[in-house]
């Protein structure tokens, strides 16, 4: 309550009584409050607060009306699948759905060889490049340093962009485009879904993608793809205590050993390279962020697919909801005539913006095409090797500083993750040999 009191109430009396004639340290103080990230998520929520809130009213209105049978008007078909949807299953449905996923007998074993390596490098580069660019949006200055600020900082005297929200609308725009038009061109299930259920992946992954970017001001790159490669420990203990769900001893194994290497590449950092306990500890939570709302996400969505949609109409509603949600806080907080601003004075952070934003909405692409087309445990070995390649590349050109042991960390967190996929493969391939072969009708 004291801290409270000596801390809080200060900052809100400052925001209150604010006016154009208020002296220059007060200004100082309201732009150091700006740059406290817990100040700049609240911001963020309130944003997000002023749609959610009057949507929510808005729905609960149609249903406590039952607008879906009393309803009419040139609005009534945009309500009635926002609020209501279709679940009628359509002959295109049962033809979309029952196409098989994987299409490996599709053409000859050359063809296929080419299609995998056209995964494999799309999926590598379109995320290499991303994390490059991600790291050197967030963590590098933009413009020319002055002689006087360059000297004993050579980052110092430029502009850092610090605004996350803006990139992940970028990103989400984009993919809102790529998608829209995928759909557009390429016949898909007929929907059914509530439009206004994409709403609740929507916030989380934007919550998600804000905590990816925000934490990179305060831990390295090659940390934070550590952290969300160890994503299964609390994967794992979630299931337990909540879901109640048993694991097999090889489950334990690998989860043991991503704990055992994050804690050898955590505890092998030098001291000269060592970050404070404040930001160490602003990053782990951040990152802990990040590890909640991204779970989130894929559970709500998998809860969604109960609906039978295809995976890019999913990627087109949730990022619909997402552009939504972003350029209102954004607008809200004039943060995006800022940002807009920051991209006029430095033209190479627009080109490395829009860059990104590419690689992030061909990367999704990717995705679908790659699980499609070879399943979900090729897919897995090529992300798990393009983390591996990630770390080595932030390593390389950012200079971040791996002892010995770090290296070893690494190297156990990515040897359990590859001794997973082989258990899992293992035992799906036990689970269908036991199985009774289906009949042909």
């Amino acid at each position: 309550m004291t801290y409270f009191s000596c801390r809080v109430w200060p900052a809100l009396a400052i925001l209150i009584s604010w006016s154009p004639a208020m002296a220059e340290g007060e200004v100082s103080l309201l732009e150091g409050w700006h740059d406290v990230w817990p100040f700049r998520f609240l911001l963020n929520m309130l944003g997000y607060s002023t749609i959610i809130i009057p949507g929510y009213l808005l729905i609960k209105y149609f249903k406590r009306t039952n607008y879906q049978d009393t309803g009419h008007g040139i609005c009534y078909p945009i309500i009635k699948a926002c609020v209501f949807g279709s679940e009628t299953k359509s002959s295109l449905l049962d033809e979309v759905t029952s196409t098989p996923r994987v299409e490996v007998d599709s053409g000859s074993p050359v063809r296929q060889l080419v299609k995998l390596a056209v995964c494999a490098v799309g999926l590598q580069v379109s995320y290499l490049t991303w994390g490059v660019l991600q790291e050197r949006v967030m963590t590098r200055s933009y413009g020319e340093a002055t002689a006087e600020q360059a000297v004993g900082e050579p980052d110092a005297g430029g502009e850092r962009f610090n605004d996350s929200q803006f990139l992940v609308f970028m990103n989400r725009i984009l993919a809102l485009t790529v998608s829209g038009l995928w759909c557009l061109t390429i016949k898909q299930p007929r929907h059914g879904a509530p439009a206004y259920k994409y709403s609740f992946a929507s916030l989380s992954n934007i919550l998600s993608s804000w905590c990816q970017y925000e934490a990179l001001k305060y831990i390295s790159f090659p940390t934070q793809v550590l952290a969300k490669a160890s994503k299964v420990i609390p994967v794992m203990l979630m299931g337990k205590m909540v879901s109640h769900k048993s694991y097999e001893y090889w489950e334990y194994l690998t989860a043991a050993l991503i704990s055992v290497g994050v804690g050898m590449f955590l505890l092998s950092s030098t001291a000269a390279h060592q970050p404070s306990t404040v930001t160490t500890f602003s990053g782990a939570v951040i990152l802990a962020g990040y590890i909640v709302f991204d779970s989130f996400t894929s559970n709500w969505q998998d809860h969604l697919f109960k609906y039978k949609m295809s995976s890019v109409q999913m990627m087109f509603g949730v990022n619909l909801f997402s552009c939504l949600f972003a350029v209102g806080s954004l607008l809200e907080q004039g943060a995006l005539v800022e940002a807009l601003g920051f991209m006029h004075r430095h033209p190479d952070f627009a080109f490395h913006a829009a860059l990104l934003s590419v690689c992030s909405a061909c990367g999704q692409l990717f995705i679908f095409y790659t699980i499609n087309q070879f399943g979900a445990a090729v897919f897995t070995i090529i992300m798990t090797l393009r983390q591996a390649i990630a770390i080595l590349l932030s390593c390389l050109l950012y200079g971040h500083a791996v002892t010995i042991t770090g290296m070893l960390g690494i190297g156990v967190v990515f040897l359990a993750l590859f001794l997973r996929l082989y258990a899992r493969s293992r035992a799906k391939a036990g689970r269908r040999s036991a199985m009774p072969p289906a009949q042909k009708v």
